[in-house]
């Protein structure tokens, strides 16, 4: 009998997360891979939500995977953020968070609230570790450093074309590249909402919003209509659209990248090139019970390696100097690379897969019924 095995997504863009590690389950004959999709929504009006998970889960489908309601018993269920885990019952219950595991408190606020639950959690390096046993959040859970699979075909030859890719968003090969890949809250895409393209007018311009500035749940569709209306007085730019969830394919062509506190600033980090932090006050990005909003302040955040700007008339200079890194910012990187980081070589799908196969026959780490 096979190994019933759900990776389950609450949003679309939690499926960059888990594509590479979806591949060598899917591929070993052992397991039932399943997928699931339940919080896609479309908000309008501020209160009415139309649902969007059947769009995608039917595209699943066609590419060949097996889509669930839930509705069924699974042995390992992976999930990209805490759940119901009564839902589940006894299984094997693994987190594989869908982005950087310590770039906001919320992701420690969640699992304080699970202390009475066994997660499985799997990190990406010694920093999240640290930061999540710091956090006093674990309870019954546990961490296993495996690495980063999302980013697993970064370092694998041959997964990425540059020329097809710059191709297919109708950019100028012969440029430079400017990912500008803004979180949603807090966000600096306001502020440098107009400075962005003329700063870049040298180059291309990639804008890639975080997926909830679509949806009008949690971002006022205001973020992604700033955009929409700019984009046609700019060829050099291109604005990705929010069926295209993976911002990997956009690392590889990316010769700089901005943001404030996205995650992919760290996944930036990886590539080895080098990005712009816009800072914002940290003193002021803070939850309704006072507790800051970022683990860390974002001005101290790869404050050695990345340039940081603070007002939208220092953008040109900072692409230039993140373009041409000083050999203090290379030494730098490669520190702080390697501290945020274990083994960027592009099997750590591989390891989470074997962690996950150990504990599954060792039987001692379901997650307990209530």
């Amino acid at each position: 009998m096979k190994i019933k095995i759900l990776f389950k997504m609450f949003y679309l863009y939690h499926k960059a997360a888990y594509d590479p590690l979806l591949e060598v389950f899917k591929n070993d004959p052992k397991f039932d891979v399943a997928i699931s999709l339940t919080n896609e929504v479309i908000r309008s009006f501020g209160f009415l939500d139309r649902q969007q998970s059947d769009i995608y889960l039917n595209q699943f489908q066609k590419d060949g995977y097996r889509v669930t309601d839930e509705n069924e018993q699974f042995d390992i269920v992976i999930v990209p953020d805490v759940v119901d885990e009564s839902k589940f019952g006894k299984t094997l219950l693994c987190l594989i968070y869908h982005g950087i595991t310590f770039t906001k408190t919320v992701t420690f606020r969640a699992l304080n609230k699970h202390r009475d639950q066994r997660y499985i959690i799997f990190a990406e390096g010694k920093f999240s570790v640290a930061q999540l046993q710091k956090s006093g959040c674990l309870g019954k859970s546990e961490i296993h450093k495996v690495g980063y699979p999302k980013l697993d075909p970064y370092f694998k030859e041959g997964q990425f074309d540059r020329e097809q890719i710059m191709m297919s968003l109708g950019l100028d090969p012969a440029k430079k590249t400017v990912v500008f890949a803004p979180t949603y809250k807090p966000t600096c895409l306001y502020e440098i909402k107009d400075a962005i393209f003329e700063a870049t007018k040298e180059h291309n311009l990639i804008i890639k919003l975080h997926h909830y500035a679509w949806s009008g749940k949690y971002a006022r569709h205001s973020q992604h209509r700033i955009f929409e209306r700019r984009i046609p007085k700019y060829p050099h730019a291109v604005l990705i659209p929010q069926a295209t969830y993976n911002i990997l394919p956009l690392l590889y062509i990316a010769d700089t990248l901005i943001s404030e506190a996205s995650g992919a600033i760290t996944e930036f980090l990886a590539t080895g090139k080098f990005g712009i932090i816009y800072d914002l006050d940290h003193e002021k990005l803070r939850h309704s019970d006072g507790e800051h909003l970022l683990t860390n302040d974002n001005r101290e955040f790869l404050s050695d390696s990345f340039v940081h700007i603070s007002h939208p008339d220092q953008l040109s200079a900072g692409i230039k100097r993140a373009l041409n890194p000083t050999p203090d910012m290379i030494a730098a990187a490669n520190k702080e690379r390697n501290y945020y980081f274990h083994k960027l070589d592009g099997h750590a799908s591989e390891r989470t897969k074997q962690e996950i196969e150990r504990l599954f026959a060792e039987g001692t780490h379901f997650n307990p019924v209530e």
